[in-house]
């Protein structure tokens, strides 16, 4: 039995999330070796003084990250595919810090697209005091050409933040910079088709949008199915997949930790790359988010995220982490793209991040999209419950599988009419599936969901209103 030498603050709090963070840094370091068997959860808890209920969580965690294997009879123990990689270098501590808004949204219109945020509540003067931050103390040369891989500051608060929000291991040279996760995906297939022709697998259904993109990258397109657990890894025949296993969209279902396993087998085994696109993964609201795939095996993923959907589209911010050579590649390539992001918004986007701003600006979002989900689905359960909703607490949107009769094209188009964001799933799927629609939430204040959801009741029925 592994003795575990966990380490806990008694003054933060988190107790479940620090056990988790010291036993994924124990295995990611080696000292917790493949088929480590860990401690009963009752004798854990009794050695850290907490209840048991904290260590079942921690675990738990760690197996739906794929860290840990969990069977009746056997205990838990490491699974057999994590493999150790060194510590990252110690660094130095970030430079500490040198010294809502009243918008008019349009009435009754919800959202441009089911993923979009409530731009409404962009913290303009918390962005703000950052942007003046950035002018009054960086210096003039700073906002000459530099680095095409972003500003050396944002990367390395981007760095710390993945590894501690997203259970990534990454170190700030391995980021790149772009301009949002599409420019990362376009660049990293523009890397990986430089070296061959390159089958891609995508989940179906997929966001229709990325698929031009997708193909004007050079990638031919494999469907693979999405039920429950996420993608069918059995049905993928390719060199590489993108995927969103932390909330797959559209289906808004979560990679079962025995499909993560699968995919980490199939991706080592060929040698093949996963692309992850994290795109809504803070907005986890019934328990602490699963980490990333990239923290799992960042040998074989190439992590994509953004501030798109915590902040806004319009920054057009994003990153991409990837092992050391495709990481030197893509950014190469994004030199030769347009030599690199704008640095202003970099060194805010620095800024916000270590002074607190981006964490605060995200807890208070993330209550305020789970009032909005929370009224949206009880409004459904008590108008339509013949519509059932579909994939975990998350996100800005939900998905929605229609009843026998109903027609997703219609029902879109009804949900539109009363300045809902929708959108039917047929044009995202290569394979068959249920009749169902994307509805966004984000941008439904939570007193005007039942009200919404009233009119589609009454437009799919032809009913007149009371």
């Amino acid at each position: 039995m592994a003795d575990l030498h966990i380490r806990i603050d008694r003054g933060t709090g988190g107790f479940a999330g620090q056990i988790a963070t010291e036993l994924r840094e124990s295995i990611r370091g080696g000292r917790l070796t493949a088929g480590t068997r860990l401690p009963a959860t009752r004798d854990l808890a009794a050695d850290l003084q907490v209840s048991r209920g904290v260590v079942v969580e921690a675990y738990e965690q760690l197996v739906a990250e794929g860290f840990l294997v969990s069977k009746v009879g056997a205990g838990t123990r490491v699974t057999s595919r994590t493999a150790a990689r060194p510590a990252p270098r110690p660094r130095e501590p970030a430079e500490r810090d040198r010294r809502a808004s009243n918008t008019q949204a349009r009435p009754s219109f919800y959202g441009h697209r089911p993923t979009s945020p409530d731009l409404g509540h962009f913290p303009r003067e918390r962005w703000l005091a950052a942007v003046r931050h950035v002018l009054t103390t960086v210096p003039s040369d700073a906002f000459d050409y530099g680095d095409p891989g972003g500003v050396p500051e944002l990367r390395e608060e981007l760095s710390a933040y993945l590894r501690r929000v997203r259970a990534a291991d990454v170190r700030p040279e391995g980021l790149v910079i772009v301009g949002g996760v599409a420019q990362g995906l376009s660049l990293a297939l523009h890397v990986l088709t430089q070296r061959r022709a390159l089958r891609l697998g995508i989940e179906d259904p997929t966001s229709h949008r990325q698929v031009p993109l997708l193909r004007r990258a050079g990638a031919h397109l494999v469907p693979a199915p999405v039920d429950e657990e996420g993608i069918d890894v059995r049905a993928l025949n390719a060199d590489a997949v993108l995927v969103t296993p932390a909330h797959q969209f559209p289906t808004g279902v979560v990679l079962s930790p025995a499909r993560r396993a699968a995919l980490m087998e199939w991706a080592h085994a060929g040698h093949r790359i996963i692309l992850e696109d994290d795109y809504d993964a803070e907005f986890r609201f019934d328990r602490d988010p699963v980490g990333c795939l990239q923290g799992l095996a960042p040998d074989r993923v190439i992590l994509s995220g953004s501030v798109s959907k915590a902040l806004a589209p319009g920054l057009r911010l994003g990153w991409v982490a990837a092992p050391p050579d495709l990481a030197e590649a893509i950014r190469r390539a994004r030199g030769e793209l347009d030599l690199g992001s704008p640095v202003i918004e970099q060194y805010a986007l620095a800024h916000f991040l270590r002074t607190g701003g981006y964490d605060k600006h995200l807890r208070r979002m993330r209550r305020e999209y789970r009032r909005r989900r929370d009224a949206l689905v009880g409004a459904l359960a008590g108008e339509l419950p013949e519509i059932r909703v579909r994939g975990i607490e998350a996100g800005l949107h939900v998905y929605l599988e229609l009843p026998p009769g109903w027609d997703e094209r219609r029902t879109a188009r009804a949900a539109r009419e009363l300045g809902l964001s929708a959108e039917s799933v047929g044009p995202m799927r290569e394979l068959p599936g249920p009749q169902a629609v994307v509805v966004g939430f984000a941008r439904l204040p939570a007193h005007k969901a039942a009200e919404a959801v009233r009119g589609l009741k009454v437009r799919m029925s032809g009913q007149d209103v009371d």
